[in-house]
């Protein structure tokens, strides 16, 4: 069955662009599946139907409404639409669209640092777009008000209803300081199908109670034109009742029916199916099928009058119904989600929208109504080119040389503070973030000096009570956020403040702080944040089953992999203090540059004697140190003719120390190597290799062929995490680490159950060298 084109018959110039728009985005993707050729015959994709949901939302949204400073996160199937839009706008070469889905072309999603033209968030992990503007809409407050030059503008998001059923989704959306962000709006495409099927029981009402109840502003636009005004004859109220009353697959089943079959089942059965079997009987069969979809996020007009309805003062959703697939062949088809046109539909959309099929990527005339919109609405969102900014500088150390007994973790909160005593510049541009957990994992030193960033300030209740040790003045300069148990929300965060620096030329230094059990429940929005250009630091502490007394539930295996397989990212796991300051000073200076990365520093709560640490007091020899902690890692126990090479990592550096005293003590002398960064490790090797590019210096002073020796390396995570290291020289080894549930239980006991204890080790070392 073939469907009238969109507002075919609209005097609107705007209707044109609408249009056209709709053409570029299908043939991009038909071009890609059935023009373009495909050697391996693997599918190529793309998604017409999904595209054609959102055409009339985003020609309004562009053409209508936006300005520069505002920006928008387009839902990731409507990439299409977005590019179509843009060249329009002049902001992409006609070359780019014939390469959709082609190797340095056109992303299958919106890419900020792939995509050729404007993309203003990268999206394609569902609800990661959807919330990210509201991250954004932190950050630019948070650079305006306390650094100056971001501007205004509302942080729209484009989501598809299926989006809504990720729960991060609602955790952003309840965040007790969202409802303070005015800026904010959404736009859903309630065209209620998912990929596989039309949902039976997406409810509007029930969308709007939830958003409601979180302080949003509620504006639904149902229906268009047409329909409101047959809503307005005989019979129209029984008719509004009833569509609105009509299940989803229902309505759905009505969009491939022809004229006769609508009238024949839209009345349905109830009482007043007479009335509205008299109002659609008076109408033509063309009347009919567009009556039937003419939904108001289709509506050019209805949509106007939404925008115009927005109180920024709080956030907003419009919730607009959709067609899945509208204008094309396949609107309405309950599998249409990834389906694609035919050669044939293909040509006949061309003639419903006057397009040539041979010249698809026609732009309007310079000089007629439409050509002068796009030219109007191109530079309305002109924008200044973003001038990055040179962050301030990071000393690399500090100085200070920890004695007595510490902990990783309190280190962190100490190289805060000593940072903004000795580089204020630089301090000022550090963000924390923790979800409800400042306090146990050592920031309130850092939390009492910063303050706590609040949309409004709001006033201390505590500040006059003595027995408050840790002080909450919130404020919207505060260098603290925290948004409740919710880490999917503060990797997101923390991949918008680390975006600052390419949106506004202003970077930041966002450092986030989470229990590292729960890294991989935040791992996929951050790694998506890395993806986008958002440069953090992540900080999980405590770590591993060093955190004995928690048990299996708290305790982390398998992040030290993760750390070193994210890309875009240095991973740490410091063994004393100094190892923390000098790994925090270096990953903060990665920050807010071009060239820059991400980090992750893997902390612990288990109490060291910083003496082990055994920091030269000859200050090249302490630099040579240093440089060797930030490059991987570093010797920490040098015999004259090793047997064994112990190597270990954070917290159980204590246990391979002990070891090395005891194989001494056998007559079997041992090198003892503490591992800051398997990952860098890792990188060194591959270049050694000729596999990448980086330096691999670190292996020849650490780990040169001339001392090498059967290995044994543990740590507290996966044994395969440091296995790779008797690769360096090709030797024999043992890797002991935790590749099971963890225990609650004594430190000593745990240990002892995992293999990480010196019995352990002593036992693998004599293994290797008997």
């Amino acid at each position: 069955m073939n469907s009238p084109s969109i507002n075919q018959n609209a005097p609107d110039p705007l209707a044109e662009i609408e249009k056209r728009v709709l053409w570029l985005s299908t043939a991009m993707i038909h071009h890609a599946n059935r023009v373009r050729p495909n050697p391996s015959g693997l599918k190529v994709g793309g998604h017409q139907a999904s595209c054609a949901s959102m055409v009339s939302i985003m020609t309004s949204l562009w053409f209508g409404q936006l300005r520069s400073g505002d920006r928008v996160s387009v839902k990731p199937h409507a990439a299409p639409v977005l590019h179509g839009i843009n060249y329009l706008l002049g902001e992409l070469e006609e070359s780019y669209l014939t390469t959709l889905r082609e190797f340095g072309g056109l992303q299958s999603y919106p890419s900020r640092s792939k995509d050729p033209d404007p993309v203003d968030y990268s999206t394609g992990s569902v609800g990661i777009g959807a919330t990210a503007p509201i991250w954004g809409a932190i950050a630019r407050r948070y650079v305006d008000a306390s650094l100056g030059g971001a501007g205004t503008g509302r942080q729209y998001s484009l989501v598809g209803d299926a989006e809504l059923d990720e729960g991060a989704v609602w955790e952003a959306v309840l965040d007790h300081s969202v409802a303070e962000l005015g800026e904010i709006v959404w736009i859903v495409d309630l065209n209620r199908q998912s990929l596989d099927r039309v949902v039976p029981n997406i409810a509007a009402t029930r969308l709007e109670r939830m958003f409601s109840g979180a302080g949003w502003q509620v504006i639904t636009v149902k229906f268009g034109a047409l329909l409101e005004s047959l809503f307005t004859r005989p019979g129209g109220t029984a008719l509004r009742e009833r569509i609105l009353d009509m299940p989803n697959p229902e309505y759905q089943r009505l969009l491939r029916c022809t004229a006769d079959e609508v009238r024949l089942r839209l009345p349905g059965d109830a009482a007043d199916a007479d009335a509205i079997t008299s109002l659609i009987n008076d109408l033509d069969d063309a009347t009919v099928l567009e009556a039937i979809r003419n939904l108001g996020g289709h509506d050019l007009d209805a949509l106007r009058e939404a925008y115009a309805q927005i109180d920024d003062t709080r956030p907003t959703v419009i919730i607009a119904y959709t067609i899945k697939g509208r204008g094309l062949p396949t609107q309405g088809h309950p599998q249409n989600h990834s389906s694609l046109l035919t050669t044939e539909q293909y040509e006949i959309l061309a003639a419903e929208l006057g397009m040539d099929p041979s010249k698809p990527w026609e732009r309007f005339e310079a000089d007629g109504p439409s050509g002068r919109i796009c030219a109007e609405t191109a530079g309305r969102l002109a924008r200044p080119k973003v001038e990055h900014l040179v962050p301030p500088a990071v000393p690399a150390d500090i100085g200070r040389t920890p004695s007595g007994t510490s902990t990783t973790q309190a280190a962190l909160g100490r190289v805060l503070l000593d940072l903004s005593r000795e580089a204020p510049d630089a301090a000022k541009r550090v963000v924390t973030l923790s979800p409800d957990v400042s306090s146990t994992t050592n920031l309130a030193g850092w939390l009492n000096k910063v303050g706590v960033w609040s949309p409004n300030e709001r006033h201390n209740w505590f500040a006059d009570d003595a027995e408050t040790i840790m002080h909450w003045r919130e404020k919207p300069t505060g260098q603290h956020m925290e948004l409740g148990i919710a880490e999917t929300n503060l990797v997101g965060l923390m991949g918008e403040l680390g975006a600052t620096w390419s949106r506004w030329g202003q970077p930041l230094f966002p450092i986030g702080v989470m229990y590292d059990p729960f890294i991989e429940r935040a791992l996929e929005p951050w790694s998506y944040g890395i993806y986008a250009g958002g440069q953090s630091i992540m900080v999980g502490t405590p770590s591993g089953v060093t955190l004995a007394a928690e048990g299996g539930a708290h305790q982390s295996i398998k992040t030290p992999s993760i750390g070193l397989e994210q890309p875009g990212c240095v991973s740490f796991e410091p063994a004393f203090a100094v190892d923390v300051e000098w790994t925090l000073l270096d990953s903060i200076g990665r920050l807010g540059r071009p060239d820059g990365s991400s980090s992750y520093l893997r902390l612990s709560t288990r109490p060291v004697d910083q003496a082990l640490a055994a920091v030269p007091t000859d200050p090249a020899a302490r630099e040579r140190r240093r440089r060797q902690v930030v490059a991987g890692a570093y010797t920490l126990r040098h015999n004259p003719d090793p047997a064994i090479t112990l190597v270990g990592m954070g917290a159980t550096v204590t246990e391979t120390l002990v070891a090395a005293e005891r194989l001494g003590e056998q007559g079997i002398s041992a090198d003892v190597v503490c591992v800051t960064s398997p990952g860098l490790l890792f990188e060194a090797l591959q270049s050694r290799r000729g596999l990448a590019d980086g330096p691999s210096w670190i292996l020849d002073q650490v780990f040169p062929s001339s001392r090498s020796a059967p290995m044994v390396t543990v740590l507290d995570g996966h044994p395969h995490t440091l296995a790779f290291l008797t690769g360096i020289n090709n030797v024999p080894g043992a890797a002991l680490g935790v590749s099971r549930f963890g225990q609650v239980g004594s430190l000593e006991d745990v240990y002892r159950y995992h293999g990480l204890d010196s019995d352990s080790i002593v036992r693998a070392a004599l293994d290797l060298t008997s």
